[in-house]
């Protein structure tokens, strides 16, 4: 496939995508250039399905390397721009964190897209479950500054873009679940997670 050259980096990306939020907010640590084209992933420009068979957001394209899973942009950018760091160092720190991803890919956005899709009994259930799942969490976020960790990484990423959505799911969370609510105040004050978010996202909290 030949791919035209590009002088900066691109990123196709959903105004109001969860997966494409999480490769913003990497981006906005990293504090990368990067155009942001916002794409309609109901109505994508015919430029995208030729950078990728899948026509998924969100799409990454760096010179002639085009990218498209949110875990596999987001590790390259960790890579390619590595300070600061979004994965620990140690093997064992790193792989919990990989972990917790995968736990978040898995249980949280499959509940996740059963609340946006799903028939309403199906939607209320797993609004349940997510709200429930939260909660029995909350004592981790309690431990350390960030998700099981002192330094902010892709963990976070990846929690801050639901966190940021929970209202407009419909979901409340105690007063018990205050780790919660402070980690998540924390997140959503740095500079980083105010630059990522779209105009969209922004009015979801308005």
């Amino acid at each position: 496939m030949t791919v035209l050259k590009r002088s900066t980096m691109t990123l196709y990306s959903g105004a109001n995508d969860i997966a494409s939020h999480r490769v913003r907010i990497v981006l906005a640590e990293k504090d990368v250039t990067v155009d942001i084209l916002f794409t309609d992933p109901n109505n994508p420009p015919e430029d995208l399905l030729t950078l990728n068979p899948y026509n998924s957001l969100p799409t990454l394209v760096d010179r002639d390397l085009v990218l498209y899973q949110v875990d596999v942009i987001a590790e390259y950018l960790d890579e390619r721009f590595p300070h600061p760091p979004l994965l620990p160092v140690y093997p064992i720190a790193r792989a919990k964190c990989r972990l917790m991803i995968h736990r978040i890919d898995n249980d949280w956005l499959s509940l996740i897209s059963i609340i946006q899709k799903g028939k309403k009994n199906e939607a209320d259930d797993a609004r349940k479950a997510l709200r429930d799942q939260l909660i029995t969490t909350a004592p981790i976020f309690a431990e350390m500054p960030y998700f099981l960790s002192e330094d902010f990484t892709l963990v976070d990423c990846y929690l801050a873009a639901i966190l940021w959505r929970l209202p407009s799911f419909g979901i409340e969370l105690p007063a018990s679940a205050k780790a919660i609510h402070d980690y998540a105040e924390r997140i959503f004050k740095r500079d980083s997670f105010q630059t990522s978010l779209s105009e969209a996202e922004r009015e979801l909290r308005e």
